[in-house]
């Protein structure tokens, strides 16, 4: 047996116990049928990992399929040709959120997973996609939509799905489980057999897959290839924090999922070295870092995500842009461990979904917390809650677009929404990792309200569908903030590629500053290059000598260079309300 082998073996005994040999060889079977155009590694160590190729030129957008309409052009199209005359390289990746046949939760609640939604397109508009830009596609794997075959198998009793979900008895005690949602854990399902009762995290439409079953496991694996083949690079795992199931625990980050995401890492280094693996857990910070096995770096190179989402950053930013302080986020960032070459963070301000509030339990008092939602129910959004063992309910997310978030501080809207909303923008595409803007963000859109009324759901007020003769109508228009914003943004993408200190290797340091100024250094690279990042986190210009010492310092003692003014920089001039420098020490 190859070490790899040696490996996965492992992986399986700790899951399937005396099985692990019979699920290996099915394993096998399906790795022998992999058909793509990437060459398995050669290495025969389970320390060979390959490091993954990124760079200061990898910028993403996240995406629907249909967030961009020109009927009759299938939306997948569309979306293609909006990035090719919009974006052009100032993107290296794109998240096209799922575009499977789907029943709930805007694609959340697959149907079929090797199909395409015919409505959006089909599986040539995806490789059209990747030909151009490195996917993300989203691996759907803690449960299923209830119009699936595999859930017409259970109910009819049939394999394979019969034995894919879980039934759990009514009076079983689940008071433990941590839940995302406020709906019931257990769904009431009729089947031959009578009433049965299935697992459902998040929604009776979304019923759980049973990973005890190893069937569901290898199911998942031939899904996985599948997706490689199509052109996928990235793979998000999507709510995986949940995807192992065991009564009287809290049924999340239990050891046997991290175990699973461990396999799937062990088996795309293998055939596919290139690809990268992405863990969607909206959780506290440092449940959301586990992810990387960094626990377990004495025994050799990470072996779990590649990346993990920075899930704190966004609403670490609503709470210091509206409030004009930074000490909260600099005590937080000075607070990340360092990475290995092979893990990274995937920054981003908004998405699809609405802006986590768990990930600030540590990190912000609950008044805080609270201010921070009210302040975003004023500016129009909303606050979606989740259960809690003890049958209180508390806050979930915040659903509200990120311009929106951004028209004022805790004194109400000001003149300031724009140049907040850029500040904000530019934190987040200078911190270490990748960036990822949500196209909502690089248009600046307005709480779809309307979208809510029709939809019923929260999380609508995020994800407007634009018409395309609109968008371009705005987009063209030299008087409109989606304009001016989308402009600004291309600029700070273009520089951004071009500066090797954004790399997301590239070290990272908070410089002592006032509660007003955010500074952050990126470098040294190994010629000595680095660059300074300063922000001025309120509507208040702030002089030179109220920089503090290091600041000031920092500044006086290096012939910087301003990436970013156009209209040229002093190193003693005021920094504006909101401004945004990037300094590089040589032109």
């Amino acid at each position: 047996m190859t070490a790899f082998d040696d490996t996965v073996h492992a992986y399986l005994e700790h899951l399937y116990g005396p099985r692990a040999d019979e699920v290996q060889r099915r394993l096998n079977q399906r790795l022998a049928h992999f058909g793509t155009v990437h060459h398995p590694s050669n290495e025969d160590t389970p320390t060979a990992t390959p490091a993954p190729s990124w760079s200061e030129k990898d910028q993403w957008l996240i995406s629907y399929s249909d967030s961009i309409i020109d009927d009759p052009t299938p939306p997948l199209a569309v979306l293609n040709d909006f990035l090719q005359t919009r974006l052009g390289e100032r993107i290296s990746g794109v998240h096209v959120l799922p575009f499977f046949p789907w029943s709930s939760d805007d694609g959340f609640s697959v149907i079929h997973y090797r199909e395409v939604n015919p409505d959006l397109g089909d599986w040539t508009h995806i490789q059209t996609l990747a030909h151009h830009y490195d996917l993300m596609a989203d691996l759907v794997l803690n449960h299923v939509s209830r119009e699936s075959l595999w859930f017409v198998d259970y109910l009819s009793g049939s394999l394979p799905g019969r034995d894919y979900f879980i039934e759990v008895d009514p009076d079983t005690d689940v008071s433990a489980v941590v839940r995302p949602r406020s709906n019931p854990l257990l769904v009431p399902i009729s089947t031959r057999r009578g009433t049965r009762h299935l697992w459902a995290t998040f929604s009776e439409n979304q019923l759980d897959l049973n990973f005890e079953n190893p069937d569901v496991l290898l199911e998942f694996v031939g899904i996985l290839l599948f997706y490689l083949e199509q052109g996928t690079r990235i793979v998000r795992l999507d709510a995986v924090a949940f995807l192992w199931k065991r009564l009287g625990t809290a049924c999340i980050h239990l050891p046997e999922t991290h175990t699973v995401v461990r396999l799937l890492r062990a088996i795309v280094d293998h055939v596919a070295p290139s690809t990268l693996l992405v863990t969607e857990t909206n959780v506290p910070h440092h449940e959301n870092i586990s992810y990387f096995g960094l626990d377990r770096l004495a025994d050799g190179p990470p072996d779990e995500a590649h990346m993990i989402y920075q899930f704190a950053l966004p609403p670490l930013l609503l709470h210091t842009l509206t409030r004009g302080e930074t000490s909260t986020l600099q005590a937080w960032l000075e607070s990340l461990p360092g990475l290995p070459d092979h893990c990274t963070y995937l920054n981003f301000t908004a998405s699809h979904d609405g802006i986590g509030v768990r990930p600030l339990e540590g990190l912000l008092p609950d008044h805080e917390r609270d201010a921070l939602l009210e302040l975003m129910h004023r500016f129009g959004g909303f606050v979606s809650m989740r259960s809690n063992p003890d049958g209180s309910d508390t806050p979930y997310e915040i659903n509200i677009t990120w311009f929106e978030a951004m028209q004022g501080t805790r004194r109400g809207p000001d003149p300031w929404q724009i140049a907040r909303f850029l500040c904000s923008q530019a934190i987040m595409l200078s911190l270490q990792g990748i960036p990822a803007l949500y196209i909502h963000t690089l248009t600046g859109s307005l709480n779809d309200v309307e979208g809510v009324e029709r939809s019923g759901h929260l999380r609508s007020i995020n994800r407007r569908r634009w018409q395309r003769q609109e968008l371009d109508l705005l987009l063209d228009s030299t008087s409109t903030p989606t304009h001016d914003v989308f402009k600004a943004l291309c600029r700070f993408l273009e520089r951004r590629r071009q500066e090797p200190c954004f790399h997301p290797n590239a070290a990272q340091r908070v410089v002592p500053s006032p509660a007003s100024l955010l500074a952050i250094e990126r470098g040294p690279l190994a010629d000595g290059r680095r660059l300074l990042a300063l922000y001025n986190v309120t509507e208040t210009p702030l002089p030179f000598e109220q920089l503090g010492e290091e600041v000031q310092e920092a500044i006086t003692s290096v012939n910087w260079h301003c990436l970013n003014d156009n209209a040229g920089w002093g190193p003693t001039d005021p920094l504006p309300p909101y401004a945004v420098r990037w300094l590089v020490n040589s032109p």
